[in-house]
């Protein structure tokens, strides 16, 4: 596609875009059109075609399944990078090549990131453009790339997110649950003791949980969740934005019931679940149980995150935390921490 008839650069359709504060850099599109307010594509990309990126990081979101998910503005940031920072050099070099754009690729994975980043950082501060993808959807969410934000950002330079495609915010859209507060939880653990442990943390989180899961695996989570979580309402979605999209909903039982008689499953899938609802429960005292916890005394499974945490907050901002993410007393859980450290 010709870059005269691809937009660049961000513009809210219906109003004027505001300058862009960064470290004392200013966006110098946004500044150099801050009167303007496009009434309609047309005037969008008379406007914007000609102008320049500044040099930076960016953060492009790419389709998770379905092509024409790529927006305008990915695809022209793209074509005018100067080296595409990725994780899979295959996976990015592919959807490059359906896009007729030949670009350098420069791999950032789990084990390199730290390295790459000072490079990445030289190359922006010699007047380059820098764009970081995922394999699929948005860069960093369970992915790697937030060691070079942070560095970037450190370093003081101009970063930018080009939004786009996201399989755990699609997901919630289509599982029919409580939208309002949400925990993203990544990939569940491989094994059954570290999964059955890491979901013990989330059992009484009034938030609705959305995880990633992998075929093979998703009939022995969802015991697990029915195991630890109870019987809930939940989502499977597999397959999202593409030709055998499907969502099941239902409660864990029935939906592990219908699983079995579908046989195996295949594709992506991502697990929405229903957060604890204190609502349905009678009101609980000191020493009565949610879910089998005793609210008073049996706070072990917060110990993995309250000693994680412990490095690095009080012990009044982790219980605070824990509350807010638990629903738990907050003094509860101060007791609870500074019993841990005596």
């Amino acid at each position: 596609m010709s870059r005269n008839k691809i937009p660049n650069d961000s513009y809210d359709l219906n109003a004027p875009q505001p300058t862009q504060k960064h470290e004392g850099l200013k966006d110098p599109i946004a500044h150099k059109n801050k009167n303007f307010g496009p009434k309609n594509f047309a005037d969008f990309y008379a406007v914007r075609i000609g102008q320049n990126y500044p040099p930076g990081l960016y953060l492009v979101a790419t389709p998770i399944g379905n092509l024409g998910d790529m927006t305008f503005r990915a695809w022209d940031m793209l074509e005018r990078a100067d080296i595409v920072a990725c994780e899979d050099t295959r996976v990015t070099g592919k959807l490059l090549h359906m896009m007729g754009l030949k670009k350098k690729l420069l791999p950032l994975h789990d084990h390199n990131e730290e390295m790459q980043a000072e490079h990445i950082i030289q190359l922006i501060r010699a007047g380059k453009i820098v764009a970081l993808t995922s394999d699929a959807g948005m860069p960093i969410i369970s992915d790697p790339g937030y060691k070079l934000v942070r560095a970037c950002a450190e370093s003081g330079i101009y970063i930018s997110s080009l939004p786009g495609a996201n399989a755990p915010l699609t997901a919630l859209q289509l599982s029919g649950l409580p939208s309002d507060q949400f925990v993203f939880l990544g990939f569940s653990p491989h094994k059954k003791s570290a999964r059955q442990a890491w979901m013990k943390q989330w059992r009484i989180t009034p938030a609705t949980l959305i995880f990633f899961e992998s075929p093979h695996r998703l009939k022995t989570s969802l015991e697990d969740c029915l195991e630890i979580l109870g019987d809930r309402k939940m989502a499977v979605v597999r397959e999202l934005t593409k030709k055998f999209e499907h969502v099941e909903r239902g409660g864990t039982k029935e939906i592990l019931k219908r699983l079995s008689e579908q046989g195996s499953t295949k594709g992506e899938i991502v697990v929405v679940v229903a957060g604890h609802d204190f609502m349905s429960q009678h009101e609980t005292s000191q020493h009565e149980s949610v879910d089998g916890l005793l609210i008073a005394d049996d706070l072990s499974f917060l110990e993995p995150k309250i000693l994680e945490l412990l490095p690095q907050l009080t012990v009044k901002e982790i219980a605070s935390r824990l509350s807010q993410e638990t629903g738990l007393p907050k003094a509860k859980i101060y007791n609870y921490v500074l019993g841990m450290k005596s």
